[in-house]
């Protein structure tokens, strides 16, 4: 019971070196001086090389707990993203588009995940003995997911010929590109047909 304290009155450990200087220069630090920590977890790094939303899309990509696969096939499919962008930055003939052309894969899969991210879901409510299929806001967490779950999807369903990395690579370049998958589409297109009268009535 007092360990379980103890650990509660423990502060969550800061390990990203742009939070530690934020906290420096606002000068809560002093704050927490004194503050006893929690022990980092196990995945907790500071490396730069490290980030958040690919170790959460590489644990979708993941099947039957194959991490190391899984960490293999996003690799292999950032390298493609590179691949494929160095290949338009030389086949550009002004600097202009040189100069549009993004070439960093990290870049890319975070510019594919705010485009793909949706921001309302469909959410059943029943009135009068019919079900109707009512738009609501959706969380950030959830739109991550879903984001993920979509690139994933549909990479998935394209040609089986074509190797998945490869397939991952160009869903995520279109998406980078605006060219957002075939299910965001579908959704929009169902928010759009949606009778606004009726998604009024029911919303209030």
């Amino acid at each position: 019971m007092f360990s379980l304290i103890v650990h509660q009155l423990c502060t969550k450990p800061i390990y990203k070196k742009e939070q530690q200087e934020s906290m420096y220069e606002s000068g809560e630090v002093e704050n927490i001086l004194h503050v006893p920590v929690k022990a980092a977890r196990v995945d907790a790094t500071c490396s730069v090389f490290h980030d958040d939303l690919v170790r959460k899309f590489t644990n979708h990509v993941m099947k039957d707990g194959n991490k190391v696969l899984a960490r293999e096939l996003v690799e292999k499919a950032f390298q493609k993203i590179k691949r494929i962008q160095l290949q338009r930055y030389h086949g550009a003939d002004d600097s202009e588009k040189k100069a549009s052309i993004e070439t960093n894969p990290l870049k890319i899969f975070h510019m594919a995940l705010t485009n793909t991210k949706p921001v309302l879901q469909l959410t059943p409510i029943k009135r009068g003995g019919v079900t109707y299929q009512v738009p609501v806001p959706i969380t950030d967490n959830r739109a991550r997911f879903m984001a993920m779950k979509w690139l994933i999807l549909a990479a998935r369903d394209k040609d089986l010929r074509v190797h998945f990395p490869e397939k991952l690579a160009w869903e995520l370049v279109d998406a980078a590109a605006n060219q957002v998958c075939s299910r965001r589409q579908l959704l929009s297109c169902i928010f759009q047909d949606m009778p606004k009268k009726k998604t009024l009535t029911l919303s209030l």
